[in-house]
């Protein structure tokens, strides 16, 4: 079967041809690092990881570049005061390059625990300034770009009338949205309403600018994508990837760039990866609906009722669809640790298993036919959950097979060795539980304070203390409240 993708330019499954035989590039919008990196994020790095390894899995070669938003981005065309970095430096009185390292590092840590992929390549949109620049000198001297005040903004009308089509990506009409529009207050020098932003002229007061023709100032959030994917991809790669979110204005601005600076569409196939939701409800920090991935993982959080290892959540995400909104519960998060529990033990036993088929010729697993059924699911726009249902019928009858209810030959069984190694490990991006997790600790660690506790009643204070420092003799100091004991690690 050949690998389709959903490529949301065209709204339907397309066969995969890479431009460059078996050469992939895929560029995937990376993290504004002003703050922490939030759930949401971490589902949509998480999904093109998933995509990035099967890519490989399938035999391609594959230069993946993420980038790194650590200037620009603002929330307003119209005004400068609202780029995220420079309110954010003022808010923890730090510089802005400080806020960027802070949160950098944050993101590479978050999706480090979540066992993701580091990119082939990671640029900065600091880093590529020079780049940028030209790109907007292009631009103006095409008729698609105009100087205005110190700034510099793309001509949407211009562009239409030259032939391009604003709009669709996100399959938008660009004379209704002129037609339905009106100037904002700071926005009277732009031509348009629609126009973007590709140089912003910096107030004095600004901290982050840079030297250009047009005076000091730094770039749009749009321009730095089409600037780093054209610069290590090439003016038309295979596969740009971001959350649903971006759609618009963000990617249907690359693709007028794109267009704009080399006459081609910039981009084969756009795949975008679809929202994470809470308890039915959208996540926000405004509604209190909202949970950092190391709270999550921690459990120190109102919404779930223990600790989830990084690789249940990640078990979690991928038994959805990356196109598919996703609600993480309580329930859910229960119903996940057991089935990736019940996986991981299948794998272990499977692992140990020796053949039983010395007296039969064949398997009484269809171990060809399941094959396929997996690589189909892989090959239909990357489809994860329909692939763990086909693996958990292996794990059926792994259990069966343990039992001696069914058999397998001694061929058969190396090769679903390899497949669910494979598929669970390298494809997923599982990761095993060690027997000396923080689960395993926290029971055994319960079991110790109720010792204390019947010590304690039993008035054997001795014994109790002796448990008490005994514990903190290895960095586990007992704290006693009214709400009972509880522990923390030193």
């Amino acid at each position: 079967m050949q690998l389709k993708i959903y490529n949301s330019l065209s709204a339907e499954k397309e066969i995969f041809t890479p431009i460059n035989g078996n050469k992939v590039g895929m560029y995937v919008c990376g993290p504004t690092v002003y703050s922490n990196v939030h759930l949401g994020n971490v589902r949509t790095f998480m999904n093109f990881d998933f995509i990035y390894r099967s890519l490989k899995h399938l035999g391609y070669d594959v230069r993946y570049v993420r980038n790194i938003t650590d200037a620009g981005h603002l929330t307003d065309d119209g005004d400068v005061n609202n780029d995220r970095f420079v309110k954010q430096s003022r808010l923890e009185k730090l510089e802005p390059m400080e806020i960027v390292q802070k949160y950098t590092v944050d993101f590479h840590k978050v999706l480090e625990k979540f066992n993701l992929l580091p990119p082939t390549i990671e640029p900065t949109a600091t880093g590529h300034i020079i780049e940028q620049i030209e790109l907007t000198k292009d631009l103006i001297e095409k008729g698609l770009a105009y100087e205005s005040n110190g700034s510099v903004y793309f001509d949407v009308r211009a562009y239409n009338e030259k032939g391009g089509n604003y709009g669709e990506l996100s399959k938008r009409n660009i004379d209704e949205l002129f037609a339905n529009t009106r100037d904002l207050d700071g926005q009277n020098e732009k031509k348009n309403p629609q126009d973007f932003a590709l140089w912003k002229k910096a107030s004095p007061e600004h901290i982050m600018k840079w030297i250009s023709p047009w005076g000091e100032g730094f770039p749009g959030w749009h321009l730095e994508c089409t600037a780093m994917s054209t610069k290590y991809l090439g003016e038309q790669f295979d596969i740009h990837g971001g959350g649903i979110d971006l759609k618009f204005p963000h990617h249907e601005c690359e693709i007028a760039q794109g267009k704009g600076c080399n006459g081609v569409s910039p981009v084969k196939y756009w795949m975008h990866a679809n929202m994470l939701t809470m308890n039915g409800q959208r996540m926000s920090k405004s509604t209190g609906n909202y949970i950092l991935p190391q709270q999550l993982i921690s459990g120190e959080n109102d919404f779930f009722e223990k600790p989830f290892h990084p690789s249940v959540v990640r078990f979690n995400f991928l038994q959805a669809h990356y196109r598919s909104v996703l609600d993480i519960s309580n329930e859910a998060m229960l119903a996940s640790e057991k089935g990736f529990q019940r996986l991981m033990e299948a794998v272990k036993i499977l692992m140990n298993q020796e053949s039983n088929s010395k007296n039969k010729e064949q398997s009484s697993f269809d171990l060809k036919e399941w094959k396929q059924k997996c690589y189909d699911a892989l090959n239909d726009d990357f489809n994860s959950p329909i692939l763990i249902s086909h693996l958990f019928e292996a794990v059926s009858f792994i259990f069966k097979l343990k039992d001696g209810k069914e058999n397998i030959t001694a061929e058969d069984l190396e090769e679903l060795k390899t497949l669910m190694n494979a598929f669970v490990f390298d494809v997923l991006g599982l990761q095993n539980i060690e027997e000396n997790n923080n689960s395993k600790l926290d029971q055994t660690l319960q079991v110790l304070i109720e010792l204390r506790n019947q010590a304690r009643k039993a008035k054997n204070f001795e014994l109790s203390d002796q448990i008490r420092d005994k514990l903190l003799e290895q960095g586990i100091e007992l704290k006693d409240g009214r709400e009972g004991t509880s522990y923390v690690l030193n």
